[in-house]
C-alpha cells in the first residue's frame, strides 16, 4: 500500500498540538515529513520526523529558555548538535541517546571554552581554549 502525504493540523486529548506533514498508512496517520510539534506544557518541536518521532534534523524549545538543535532518532538527541542550558552555557558536539558523547566543545556561563572527549557526566582531559 503506498503512503499518502497529509498537511494536517492536529489537538492532541492532551492539549499538544502538531501542524505539519503527516502520511496515511494501514496502521492510521502517523507523523511523517516536516512538521512542528507544540507541547500543552510549551516545549515545542520544529523539524523532521519519522515513524511517528522525531527522527532527522530538528530544534527542540524548552520553556527554561534551554534548547537543542541538531540531529534527532527516535525522539533522542543523536549526533551532531547543540545544547544550550538556561544559564547561556552550551555543548556542541556529538550525542547519543540524549547524552555527551565524542569530540566536543563546551562553553561555561563565564565564556570560558572547554574542548576534549565527553562521555556520559564524565569528561576526562578537557582543556580550556585560551584567546590571546
Amino acid at each position: 500500500m503506498s503512503e499518502t502525504t497529509l498537511q494536517i493540523c492536529y489537538v492532541f486529548p492532551n492539549g499538544d498540538k502538531y501542524e505539519g506533514e503527516c502520511c496515511r498508512t494501514s496502521d492510521g496517520v502517523i507523523r511523517k515529513g516536516s512538521g512542528t510539534q507544540t507541547s500543552a506544557s510549551g516545549a515545542t518541536y520544529t523539524g523532521e520526523w519519522d515513524n511517528d518521532k522525531m527522527n532527522g534534523r530538528g530544534t527542540l524549545t524548552h520553556p527554561s529558555g534551554a534548547f537543542y538543535s541538531g540531529l534527532f532518532r527516535e525522539n533522542m538527541y543523536h549526533g551532531k548538535g547543540t545544547y544550550r542550558f538556561p544559564d547561556g552555557s552550551e555543548y556542541t558536539g556529538s550525542f547519543n541517546n540524549n547524552r555527551f558523547e565524542g569530540d566536543g566543545e563546551f562553553t561555561d556561563s563565564q565564556g570560558l571554552v572547554w574542548t576534549g572527549m565527553f562521555h556520559n557526566k564524565a569528561a576526562l582531559g578537557l582543556k580550556l581554549q585560551v584567546n590571546m
